[in-house]
């Protein structure tokens, strides 16, 4: 009985270790992106250029989401022109999304046309893949709608 015991320890402590985590359900991409810290100022600017709601749409859209860090390299200038103009920041922040998914796998040298109507060079080299400048992060966080690949740095369109 006691063997019996000392065997079913590790397993009901093993349940009781996977109860106690949180659950996460499917989000969106826009909930995706708000979930993540590093991408808090990048959801912060979709929200503000109304953004979020078509985000959460059906899509399928894959984003390449600029990390905290990519916004601070950004010169203040750009980002107080940006917080003025409502248009030129729902452009820029257009210009990161593709509507379409597209995994790292997925990724082919050539250009993919954004939300925006531009179009982006991508490509993979091995396991690296780059957008215009960029290099992707941490690739292919999946969402109910679409993708979100990390870059390390905030994509300029060019101007209409």
């Amino acid at each position: 009985m006691q063997r019996r015991l000392i065997t079913l320890l590790p397993l009901v402590a093993l349940i009781a270790a996977c109860a106690s985590q949180p659950v996460q359900s499917p989000s969106n991409v826009a909930e995706t992106i708000a979930r993540d810290p590093q991408l808090s100022t990048l959801n912060s600017l979709v929200v503000r250029a109304g953004l979020a709601e078509t985000l959460k749409a059906a899509g399928p859209y894959t984003v390449f989401a600029p990390t905290n860090e990519a916004f601070q390299a950004v010169p203040a200038k750009t980002m107080d022109e940006l917080a003025k103009d409502p248009a030129r920041l729902k452009d820029v922040l257009a210009y990161h999304v593709v509507p379409a998914k597209l995994t790292a796998a997925e990724v082919k040298a050539g250009n993919v046309k954004t939300a925006q109507g531009a179009s982006l060079a991508v490509a993979r080299a091995g396991e690296f893949v780059t957008v215009e400048e960029a290099m992707v992060e941490k690739a292919d966080i999946v969402a109910t709608n679409g993708v979100v690949h990390k870059v390390d740095r905030v994509l300029m369109p060019p101007r209409r």
